[in-house]
């Protein structure tokens, strides 16, 4: 009986508390989704100092209200492969229910320059790996800006380089990095002792290398093999684009993996073409001898029209962003269906032209899979957006506990959406075109996305950053 009346006395003390409590923002009557507690009901939350402070079915008072009545609340989606980094691109991605964009492939040579870059604040938390491309573009004074064009592509690297590039990754991850990015087919004169040297650091540092796989099977082996012998985490970038049809077959080699202990994660986009830059290696070597009929897989985003030998030799000139189209819709749908895939866009934007994931692949996914093919839940869904991505990180990043999640203490990054209208517009020839159903954008306790609109002059966004060794 006194247990009972402590109970009771605590409860009737936390509804006061509750009651009393003026909050910064409250979310009322969202049907709140999340997928750490499986929480699926209706309740009022209370934002307070940039934290989720209440998660309630009582009333709450807020400075600032957003009526939810109807809508989802989820977690802020993380996206953990987005190669624009800018004000424009933050923007596009808020209004796609994105809360955290991390450039975890490609990556950065100099880790402490890119945070500073952004220090005064942006619009959404953002991040980056120490990329091996970018070091060994750096190591190897390649003439390229956005990816290796000359040594850093081509040209094999001495012993002596080799070690450069191993302590500049090493360094880059004692000054923050989140992960170590690498892409194979951007640097095929890298060789097996180059790669077995950026992974013996990820292995000693315990950090996962963010990985574009040479295409097919036989990539997944290399980089299956190489994760195995060193020991290192390895995560695999856009599973859909590296298998193409082979997917099926990769996505179990991903699964057997994991099923005997390996730490192996993957991800997916939901679109069928991919873009990369027309100069690099792995559209320069793939293309440059092939037959019209298999030219005409790129286009040229910029005028709508596919390749033939004339026109990818002007604009290999040239330079500049290329639509790939290579895969299927039901390799894609396989995809994003796995439940070994993380939502992760590929984010592409260079000077105005770029792809449509930059701007509708989480409402493409909520929109195309959940409602309309039934093929994913809208838990599952928002699993794929939040948790999954928070869980790759949160071993070497401490602060991604605090997001992907619906709780007490959690950051408030939160996204609020209408499941009933949620969708893509954004298409190759419209690529900047922003989805319909995003209500709500929340970043820190601040709105980004109000009434799916983007916010004007707001910048709560804060680097994600793994600890900094001091020493």
């Amino acid at each position: 009986m006194l247990t009972l009346l402590l109970a009771l006395q605590v409860t009737t003390l936390s509804a006061q508390t509750t009651a009393n409590t003026v909050y910064d923002r409250v979310i009322l009557g969202g049907h709140v989704m999340d997928p750490a507690s499986e929480l699926d009901a209706v309740r009022n939350i209370g934002l307070l100092d940039g934290r989720i402070a209440v998660i309630t079915t009582q009333a709450v008072r807020g400075r600032d209200t957003i009526e939810a009545r109807g809508l989802v609340v989820a977690p802020g989606f993380i996206d953990l492969h987005a190669h624009g980094q800018t004000p424009e691109t933050y923007r596009f991605y808020s209004l796609d229910g994105v809360t955290t964009a991390l450039e975890l492939e490609l990556g950065t040579s100099d880790v402490p320059a890119w945070y500073r870059e952004r220090s005064a604040g942006e619009r959404i938390n953002y991040g980056v790996s120490i990329g091996h491309i970018k070091v060994r573009m750096l190591v190897m004074h390649d003439s390229g800006t956005w990816m290796p064009v000359s040594e850093g592509a081509y040209r094999a690297a001495t012993p002596a380089q080799i070690a450069e590039i191993a302590k500049r990754i090493e360094t880059g991850l004692s000054e923050g990095a989140v992960d170590i990015g690498a892409g194979f087919p951007y640097t095929p004169a890298a060789t097996r002792d180059e790669l077995l040297a950026v992974f013996r650091v990820a292995a000693r540092t315990k950090t996962p290398v963010h990985v574009h796989i040479t295409p097919g099977i036989t990539g997944l082996k290399e980089a299956l093999a190489l994760a195995g012998e060193t020991g290192a985490p390895l995560h695999v970038v856009h599973i859909n684009s590296a298998g193409l049809a082979e997917t099926p077959v990769m996505l179990e080699m991903i699964s057997d993996a994991r099923a005997h202990g390996r730490d192996v994660t993957t991800e997916a986009y939901p679109y069928a073409a991919g873009m990369t830059e027309i100069q690099s290696a792995t559209i320069q070597d793939t293309y440059k001898a092939a037959p019209d009929e298999r030219l005409a897989e790129l286009e040229w985003p910029r005028t709508g029209e596919r390749l033939n030998r004339e026109s990818f030799e002007r604009y290999s000139k040239i330079g500049g962003p290329v639509v790939v189209h290579t895969n299927t819709e039901q390799m894609v749908a396989l995809a994003i269906n796995s439940p070994l895939t993380i939502i992760a866009s590929d984010a592409y934007w260079q000077n105005g032209t770029g792809h449509p994931r930059t701007t509708g692949t989480f409402s493409k996914v909520l929109g195309r899979y959940v409602r309309e093919a039934h093929s994913l839940s809208l838990m599952e869904a928002i699993r794929k957006m939040t948790l999954m991505p928070a869980q790759r990180l949160e071993a070497r990043v401490p602060a991604m506990r605090q997001k992907g999640r619906l709780r007490v203490g959690a950051d408030a990054d939160i996204t609020i959406f209408d499941a009933a209208t949620v969708v893509d517009r954004s298409t190759y020839r419209e690529p900047s075109l922003s989805p319909v159903g995003i209500q709500h954008v929340i970043v820190n306790g601040v709105s980004v996305v109000a009434n799916a609109r983007a916010v004007e002059g707001v910048a709560p966004g804060n680097a994600v950053r793994a600890p900094i060794d001091r020493r």
